[in-house]
């Protein structure tokens, strides 16, 4: 049974629900007086194209000493604007930034809110900058922190960068060619590529909550300046399933909704292949001459940028050989390390407050010993956090050292196991019905929640059109580490398809309830509890190219294969580890026709049922690849 969930009101679920929520200072441990101990400044620091950016700055009032500036650039907005202070300063979660005294600076990125000039999301970089007519983010930082330095005292001559999510994208590509006054940046969820991995797209498959979701607010201020958000938009119901299949096809949004006044929702549907315009937003191939101190944060149950903590990492360890780069990886959901203690996340509980662990011995020193030359740093290459076994580890890289490449293989009578198949195995097959597709979670709320990347699976494992492959109960723990890549043989009965690939830890049927029931996310027993691990969707008529997509020939075997979100998790003795295939995880990703189309402008004729096989023999193992832990 689905259960209704509790957030009410399109304004309430558009800031809550989102990666990009408007007000992330909404949590903290304990007051503090911003107003008291600081002066706010409004400035409005030219480019060196002419066009000025909004800049809000709150200055310590204690003139005794210097300070570094701590820098947020947003897309979400600096309010409040004028007289009216912000209620938290600095990195979230609590006020610990602000007591320890930073110059905090907040810019209105490029064409946003009271900055002037044109926004582009995600904006591309140019990695030549031979005229002043050239700019991107990392020029409009540089210009920046030049006129900061300049004129805004009482400065130490030094800056950091920090943002979660879109802002996250801003403190990462902001220092691509770094000033050189920048010692430290903390990109946080960055965004990398929203056409293979983050927010939009999965591999190709379109997240139609999300996008929906988003740009229906997103893109609600006017044209700039503008100090205030647009008017939301009204769902009408609380049933995002509901919703989403009586629009229709993707072309309904438009002829029933946005009537062409959204330019971005306009721009996915024109680009659904990772054409010159997706490629040109992905920043990793750019994220060079980088010479300034790195932390890059990202939660293993991230449901919005799965993708670009651990890319972002990488990209920067391979371009910039020699300076300081690490990788936090937390059990958070987007944001989870400021926005919650960190001890849960639906039912699945931690044992500890992550998030106070991060804030208190992570972020806050990471940014006083480069910018303060205050106290340590006692940071590996990657600090990252086993869920399951619930405890940190440090690693000298990632993936770990230490580990095994091993696979998961499917096997005859729904198993899952570490040998191959044998010669005698065959297939399993499910009929995928467009018209009554699979649900992602059994809550029923109109935006996507944060829970239901660990959320209990049962519901689905009940459904014919889902491919259940289970372990025997293991002997000993499990822990698999790094990158996560499905490995599928498959058949179609139609040209086109998606498979969506969970990883799931089953519970004993010993499992205790919690402690306090009435606490828990969902109303599920925990004995059986089975725990999404990891999830992800491939949309198979991209499986051989991104840019050019190929159908699907019926009846014959096809390996679809793809990266899914890294992973850092221990399957304890006396659990089993679940594998389950399906070709639908609605409306979180939108509904594949089943026949080879462009989906973005698909009539309700083209949507067919179909049957899927999926092979488990020597010639065709399908498996999970990834790797244990020794």
């Amino acid at each position: 049974m689905r259960t209704l969930s509790t957030h009410r009101g399109p304004i309430v679920a558009a800031l809550i629900a989102f990666t990009f929520a408007l007000l992330p200072e909404a949590i903290a441990q304990d007051r503090f007086d911003v107003r008291s101990n600081y002066e706010k400044f409004e400035y409005q620091i030219p480019m060196r194209d002419g066009v000025k950016l909004f800049t809000t700055v709150y200055v310590p009032r204690d003139h005794s000493k210097s300070y570094p500036f701590l820098i947020k650039r947003t897309p979400y907005s600096v309010m409040p604007y004028g007289e009216d202070y912000m209620n938290f300063i600095g990195p979230t979660g609590s006020p610990r930034f602000a007591k320890e005294g930073y110059i905090f600076v907040y810019q209105d990125v490029r064409g946003r809110f009271m900055s002037e000039g044109q926004f582009l999301n995600m904006t591309p970089h140019h990695d030549k900058h031979g005229s002043k007519k050239v700019v991107d983010e990392s020029t409009d930082t540089y210009d920046t922190v030049d006129w900061l330095l300049q004129n805004v005292k009482p400065n130490n001559g030094r800056a950091g960068l920090w943002g979660i999510s879109y802002p996250g994208f801003y403190a990462a590509a902001s220092i691509i060619d770094t000033h050189p006054a920048i010692k430290a940046s903390s990109p946080q969820a960055p965004i990398a590529d929203w056409f293979i991995g983050d927010d939009f797209h999965h591999n190709g498959a379109f997240y139609l909550q999300d996008a929906f979701g988003f740009f229906t607010f997103f893109e609600g201020p006017g044209p700039n300046p503008t100090d205030s958000w647009g008017e939301r938009f009204d769902f009408g119901m609380d049933d995002a399933y509901q919703f989403y299949l009586d629009m229709g096809p993707l072309k309904n949004a438009n002829e029933k909704y946005f009537h062409g006044k959204i330019a971005f929702w306009d721009s996915l549907m024109q680009h659904d292949t990772y054409d010159a315009f997706w490629q040109r937003r992905n920043i990793l191939p750019h994220l060079k001459n980088i010479n300034t101190n790195v932390m890059t944060v990202g939660g293993l149950f991230d449901a919005e940028d799965p993708y670009g903590a651990p890319n972002v990492y990488a990209r920067i360890e391979e371009y910039n050989p020699g300076i300081n780069n690490t990788l936090v990886l937390g059990p958070w959901f987007h944001g989870g390390w400021v926005r919650a203690d960190g001890h849960e996340l639906g039912n699945v509980q931690f044992e500890s407050t992550t998030s106070l662990y991060y804030q208190e011995n992570v972020d806050l020193p990471f940014f006083n010993y480069y910018l303060k030359d205050k106290g340590t740093v006692d940071l590996p290459e990657v600090l990252a956090f086993a869920t399951g076994s619930n405890e940190w580890h440090r690693f000298s890289s990632w993936p770990p050292e230490n580990t095994e490449p091993v696979a998961l293989y499917l096997r005859q009578g729904g198993g899952v196991s570490m040998t191959t198949p044998g010669a005698d195995e065959g297939f399993d097959e499910y009929v995928s019905d467009p018209a009554h597709p699979v649900p992602y979670t059994q809550k029923v709320t109109i935006q996507r929640t944060r829970e239901y990347i660990v959320e209990d699976q049962r519901f689905a494992a009940t459904r014919p059109d889902v491919l259940v492959f289970e372990s025997d109960v293991l002997a000993e723990d499990v822990t698999l580490a790094g990158p996560l890549r499905a490995n599928l043989f498959v058949s179609t009965t139609g040209t086109d398809a998606d498979f969506v690939v969970k990883l799931i830890d089953v519970y004993p049927d010993s499992t205790s309830e919690q402690e306090k029931p009435e606490d828990k996310y969902m109303d599920v027993p925990m004995a059986g509890y089975q725990m999404l691990v990891r999830g992800e969707v491939m949309r198979a008529k991209f499986r051989n190219s991104f840019e050019e997509p190929e159908p699907l020939v019926p009846g014959e075997v096809t390996e679809v294969g793809f990266r899914m979100p890294d992973i850092l998790h221990t399957f304890k003795a006396g659990h089993r580890i679940m594998v389950q295939v399906q070709s639908s995880w609605f409306p979180l990703v939108d509904r594949n026709p089943q026949t080879f189309v462009k989906i973005s402008d698909a009539t309700e004729d083209d949507f067919r049922p179909a049957t899927h096989r999926v092979f488990h023999t020597a010639e065709y193992p399908s498996n999970l690849s990834v790797r244990r832990v020794r």
